[in-house]
Parts: structure tokens; C-alpha cells; sequence
């Protein structure tokens, strides 16, 4: 700001200033600190996977594969309708769901998830997020909390669907639903069993590189080989050596733990006569937590000390 001079300073008129007044005030409001920081990041992290405020192609590709999955569970619930009680042994239910269209899941969520991650770096807007009061644990976390929501109720959408083509294909649907209402909490929980792995796998890809495509390409590719991989290798080796080489095929990790919910083999991994069933209960669940929380460990170590 230039100093004013008056008249009583005696100076030249050609020295003399001007003060304007360009209405800057101080912020007088409340300072919302780090929770609010928080948030606004998850928001953001929820537009973002869903393409929300952003070109048509941004929305395309996150709505196509849940439109996907929901048409499939729409198709089912019609059958389901159409031909009654009778065809439900032969349609897909609700502990089958999850395991015949985990593949669908899983390349969702390698398309989409890296986009929370790989954008910010890539064009260091991270460090501008960082300038507030926010650390790089609230970032990582507001990001995996975000799209865990996301992909939870993408997953679940199709199971509600099913849910209501079931009961309403029944002669009596209040019947229906008193009888099996406690497939609602076992396809909620098997639901965020998914979202867990599949969110904290796609983000701990996403944050080794800047380039969304590579983490794709990674995470579509590590899905598509360990699962022939293994399975081939466990039926070549058989017992115990064939149970423990299956349990690293990484499609069939949240699998194990649906069925343990459900309290059945589903439908696909009975036909495949995929061996990890016949490991102990805390085997499958400890397993589970190991390739959820490692993962977790790792994606958070590489963030908690970015500084802007």
C-alpha cells in the first residue's frame, strides 16, 4: 500500500500518494480446522469417482459399470417375478451375487479409484490441499473412506434389487421377507467385506504412480493372472500345498469370507471346487485381514509424512 502524503507534509505534489480502498476484510467466521478439511476432501473423493462436476466421459465410465451391475441383478428380479419360488434354486441369490460378478467389481474399481490419487500428484495439487490444515493421513484416509462409499453402494444396489424381485415374486411377500430377512445383514456385511479389500488393493496401486492407465492396467492385469495361476496350481499340487497356492488368488480372498457369512459355498466357487473352503474359518478371516490391513499400513506410511 503506498503511504498517503498530505498537504502538511510539504512534499511535491508528484510525490504525493493515493490510498485506495479495495475492501479486503479479515475473516471474522468460524475456523472449522481439520474436520472440515476432512470432509471437503471426502466430498470431493465421492464427485470424483463418480464423475460428478466433471466432462461425459469422467461420468461414462463409473456409471456404466454400476448400470451394469444393477441391469444383472434387474434381469434376475424380473425371472424372479416372472416364474416365482419355483426358479429361485436356479437363479443367482444373494450369497451368489458377490463371487459370479466380482470381476465386474474389481475392474470398476481398477478404473476408477487411481483417479482419487494419481490426478493430485501427478498435477501436485496435493500440496495445495496440505497448505490448510490437513495432513497427509486426513488426505489418504478422506480418499479410501470416499471411494469405500462409493463402491459400497455400488455393490449393494444390485443385492437390494434382488431383494425386492425375490420377495415381490412370491405369492406372499411379507412371508418372503420374514423368512429370509437375515440375508439383508449378511449381503450389507459381505458387501463392505468387498469394498474393504477391493478399495484398499486399487488405492495402494494408485499411489506407486502418477499415470492413472498404469494403475490399471496393473490392477486389471494382477487380477487376471493370479486367478488361472493359482487355480491351476493348486489342482497340479492337491491337499494342503493346493488349499495354501489358492488362497493366493486375490479374487477368491473376499469370496472365502462371503461364504463364511453366508454359511455356504456359493454356487461358482462349489463348481470350480476351489479348495480354500476346506481351510479352518479363522485361516480364511485372518487371511482376509492381512491382505486388507497390510496394504492399509503401507498406503498410510506413504502419506503421513508428505509435507507441501
Amino acid at each position: 500500500m503506498t503511504t498517503a502524503v498530505t498537504e502538511r507534509t510539504g512534499a511535491p505534489a508528484a510525490h504525493r500518494g493515493t490510498v485506495f480502498d479495495i475492501g479486503y476484510q479479515r475473516y471474522d467466521g468460524t475456523r472449522e480446522g481439520r474436520g472440515r478439511a476432512w470432509l471437503a476432501v471426502f466430498k470431493n473423493g465421492v464427485r470424483t469417482s463418480l464423475g460428478l462436476g466433471r466432462g461425459a466421459w469422467a461420468k461414462t465410465i463409473p456409471w456404466f459399470f454400476i448400470g451394469v451391475l444393477a441391469a444383472i441383478a434387474l434381469v434376475i428380479a424380473m425371472l424372479a417375478g416372472r416364474f416365482g419360488p419355483e426358479a429361485y434354486d436356479e437363479l443367482v441369490s444373494h450369497a451368489d451375487y458377490y463371487p459370479f460378478f466380482t470381476t465386474i467389481i474389481f475392474v470398476f474399481a481398477a478404473v476408477v479409484a487411481p483417479e482419487l490419487l494419481c490426478r493430485d500428484r501427478r498435477e501436485n495439487v496435493i500440496h495445495l490441499y496440505l497448505v490448510r490444515p490437513l495432513t497427509g493421513s486426513d488426505y489418504v484416509t478422506a480418499r479410501w473412506t470416499a471411494f469405500f462409499a462409493v463402491l459400497s453402494a455400488a455393490v449393494w444396489l444390485p443385492q437390494f434389487i434382488l431383494l425386492f424381485g425375490f420377495s415381490m415374486g412370491h405369492p406372499e411377500p411379507v412371508t418372503y421377507l420374514r423368512e429370509n430377512w437375515l440375508d439383508i445383514p449378511r449381503f450389507l456385511l459381505s458387501g463392505l467385506v468387498f469394498a474393504a479389500y477391493i478399495t484398499m488393493l486399487a488405492l495402494l496401486t494408485a499411489s506407486f504412480t502418477t499415470r492413472r492407465a498404469y494403475a490399471s492396467v496393473f490392477l486389471v492385469g494382477l487380477f487376471a493372472i493370479t486367478t488361472p495361476f493359482t487355480f491351476a496350481l493348486a489342482a497340479e499340487l492337491e491337499g494342503a500345498a493346493g488349499q495354501w497356492v489358492s488362497m493366493f488368488n486375490l479374487t477368491q480372498i473376499p469370496v472365502n469370507v462371503n461364504d463364511l457369512i453366508f454359511g455356504e459355498v456359493n454356487a461358482m466357487t462349489a463348481e470350480m471346487e476351489i479348495p480354500t473352503d476346506a481351510l479352518p474359518s479363522w485361516v480364511t478371516v485372518a487371511w482376509y485381514l492381512g491382505w486388507v490391513l497390510v496394504p492399509g499400513g503401507v498406503l498410510w506410511l506413504r502419506y503421513r509424512r508428505l509435507s507441501p
